[in-house]
């Protein structure tokens, strides 16, 4: 159906700006520079991010002082050449970046040094990012291909306030004191902390074929990850990655997933029709996006008020603002594909689940459904995953263990229930 919303750049020439040519030690070296090519900056890599200051205390939040992190990214889709994007965006005071470097990760806190790349911000290595900003990488200039697993590390030598995070990645983080840019392995350093945060990391951009499909995960912890297994990209946003792959297609999707984020409300996050467009209209290259709201407009309210009851969103409601999230979706020229709202009647969290929420989300599926849906496709969530005998329930086959969040297969389950077709160009 559509273009990407705004390529950042059609004729992109190296000349322009500072670029390494580090990071890809199984690439052959490039010795010719990329002087224009039909090619535009892509979202390769997404980490959505949210606040240490509000008031839920459902994630741990911290700050850092003369300590080295290393995270690991993996990304989604490969170009010619790399930018990592950095983020300060809810931090209170500016954020002093000493020095980062980008490797290949080989296992845990591992790099492979032949890869080991300083990285910098217009062509500083020691640079700050205002308060509430983000900044972006000068390009590195070398292949990289999706499934790649980067480890991005940062001396972080003031005390950074607290930080600007990602609460569920699903990837192991590392901490350690002091400088160690650029050691090999934190595996074994005297004052190590594993992280199951991610900080400061936005994303990572590949320079890519223009026309690029690329579609953005925009939802809840349905996306984000919640109950799948840690460190194994079994996500969904990884799952339909492989298929697109093993069919052959040049495109992918990035995770802007957020555990317990809503349509309509704030926290955790801001709500889906706030943080639209920071997260999917700014995302470059985005070409489609898939969209999960609603579990949590339902379920919060209850689970916070609990043993009290508390109002919840009408099917009126949700249906009004997933409206106008199509509508500005559509308005930006993107492919816009509902799922629909994902069993959750034996949830183990005290009064998430009601009557009352259920029977909405049953009418706000039925209307996904439908042929007043303004979505451009769906994909059916619900039955993907819900127990024949009681489709108000996760089935016991791809339930997580707290009756609210797939597991392992319950991810593919929904990756399956996707039609491949409606993500192409």
């Amino acid at each position: 159906m559509s273009t990407p919303k705004r390529p950042d750049t059609l004729e992109y020439s190296f000349e322009k700006e500072g670029v390494s040519r580090n990071i890809h030690p199984r690439a052959p070296v490039q010795t010719t520079m990329i002087t224009e090519t039909t090619a535009s900056w892509t979202a390769a890599f997404r980490s959505a991010v949210i606040s240490p200051h509000e008031k839920s205390d459902l994630f741990e939040r911290r700050s850092f002082s003369a300590q080295t992190l290393r995270q690991i990214i993996r990304l989604d889709g490969g170009g010619t050449a790399l930018r990592i994007r950095l983020t300060n965006r809810y931090g209170r005071t500016p954020l002093h970046i000493g020095g980062a470097h980008l490797a290949l990760r080989t296992r845990g806190s591992g790099i492979e040094p032949g890869s080991d790349t300083p990285l910098h911000v217009d062509g500083t290595a020691d640079f700050t990012i205002p308060a509430g900003g983000e900044a972006l990488t000068d390009p590195i200039e070398r292949p990289v291909t999706a499934g790649d697993e980067l480890a991005l590390t940062l001396w972080l030598p003031d005390d950074t306030g607290p930080a600007t995070y990602s609460a569920v990645p699903l990837r192991t983080g590392y901490a350690v004191p002091g400088n160690a840019l650029t050691t090999p392995t934190l595996d074994g350093t005297q004052g190590l902390e594993e992280l199951a945060t991610r900080h400061f990391i936005a994303g990572a951009d590949v320079l890519a074929p223009r026309g690029t499909a690329v579609t953005v995960a925009f939802g809840d912890s349905w996306f984000e990850g919640t109950g799948t297994t840690p460190d194994t990209d079994n996500r969904f946003p990884d799952l339909l990655n492989q298929r697109l792959r093993a069919a052959g297609s040049t495109g992918w999707v990035v995770n802007q997933g957020l555990s317990a984020n809503r349509l309509l409300t704030d926290e955790i996050g801001e709500h889906a029709l706030a943080r639209l467009e920071h997260d999917v209209l700014d995302v470059p290259g985005a070409t489609h996006v898939l969209l999960h709201f609603g579990l949590n407009d339902l379920g919060i309210p209850g689970q916070e008020a609990y043993p009290a009851t508390a109002p919840i969103p009408t099917a009126a409601d949700l249906i009004t603002g997933l409206t106008t999230l199509a509508d500005r979706l559509h308005a930006a020229g993107l492919t816009t594909i509902a799922t629909t709202v994902g069993p959750y009647k034996d949830t183990v969290f005290e009064g998430y689940a009601t009557p009352e929420g259920l029977a909405v989300a049953r009418e706000v599926n039925d209307w996904i459904r439908g042929t007043e849906s303004p979505f451009d496709a769906y994909a059916d969530f619900a039955a993907a995953v819900a127990d024949p005998a009681d489709p108000d329930r996760i089935h016991d086959d791809y339930d997580s263990g707290d009756g609210l969040h797939v597991n392992d297969a319950g991810a593919q389950a929904l990756a399956d229930s996707v039609d491949l077709t409606t993500l192409k160009s």
